[in-house]
């Protein structure tokens, strides 16, 4: 049942099949994970520029355990203007996967290296209060499901983080940040068998192709960040023995997980 219009992405994904199967080997490993990005975002202040020095974002499932912290991985760390990040305008600061479950905090850890650019043009560094040396601690308080993608939009306030100091032409940085943590669509979930070697799993929309994968060890795949729709599935075996097949009428929802029956491949 292979469809024209899908050969060269079944061609294109059987050439990266070993490293796609140790891909998705790796991902099989992560059950009970959901995966979050963070973005930052801004509301505009009356500067020319902004810049922060962004340096760790963290997580915290216990709000009474300053312990528990834990570091995200893969930020990008550097210096961010946030005055171009404004117009609904972001910038993804990590893409991570984190253990499912209730995230009570989130912590943004800035360097020293932050500066405000007046309408004057003079660039003044920005003092940071001794008491958020550790970082700027946001109450979250809410639930990742495993297997779904979130996105948590940090927005900051300018306008009310940054201030004059009393000395002239000093200022002091005290950010003002709010937080948007939303269920970016649904997820698919299922396994294609036989698993002796790695079949590619396609969503289509019509004839758009909207997500991919490979299926991993015991045939499993999961593919995340997909918008509610009706949508169908199509498996495309790397082994040449065994046919397509196409899955029609899968539903997802936003925030929830659509398990698949399991497929055996002919």
């Amino acid at each position: 049942m292979k469809k024209p219009a899908l050969k060269h992405i079944a061609y294109g994904l059987m050439l990266l099949s070993t490293t796609l199967f140790s891909t998705s080997c790796s991902k099989d490993n992560n059950s009970g994970k959901s995966r979050l990005q963070v973005a930052l975002t801004d509301d505009p202040g009356d500067y020319k520029a902004v810049y922060i020095d962004v340096q760790e974002v963290n997580v915290n499932y216990n709000e009474s355990d300053d312990n528990g912290w834990q570091a995200l991985p893969g930020v990008k760390k550097g210096l961010y203007n946030l005055l171009t990040l404004v117009n609904d305008q972001d910038t993804v600061l990590a893409d991570a996967e984190i253990a499912s479950g209730t995230i009570k905090e989130i912590r943004l850890v800035l360097g020293d290296n932050n500066w405000v650019v007046t309408n004057e043009g003079d660039s003044i560094h920005l003092q940071t209060p001794s008491g958020q040396s550790s970082g700027v601690k946001l109450k979250i308080n809410m639930s990742v499901t495993e297997g779904i993608l979130y996105k948590l939009l940090l927005d900051f306030d300018v306008a009310k983080s940054v201030h004059p100091a009393g000395d002239a032409g000093k200022y002091i940085l005290k950010p003002v940040i709010r937080t948007v943590l939303e269920a970016q669509g649904g997820s698919i979930k299922g396994a294609v068998l036989p698993a002796t070697l790695p079949t590619a799993v396609l969503v289509l929309n019509g004839t758009d192709t909207v997500a991919s994968t490979y299926s991993g060890i015991g045939g499993g795949y999961l593919l995340k960040g997909i918008t509610a729709g009706t949508y169908s599935l199509h498996f495309i075996p790397t082994d040449t023995l065994l046919s397509s097949a196409v899955k029609d009428g899968v539903v997802v929802e936003t925030g929830k997980v659509t398990a698949v029956d399991t497929l055996l491949l002919q």
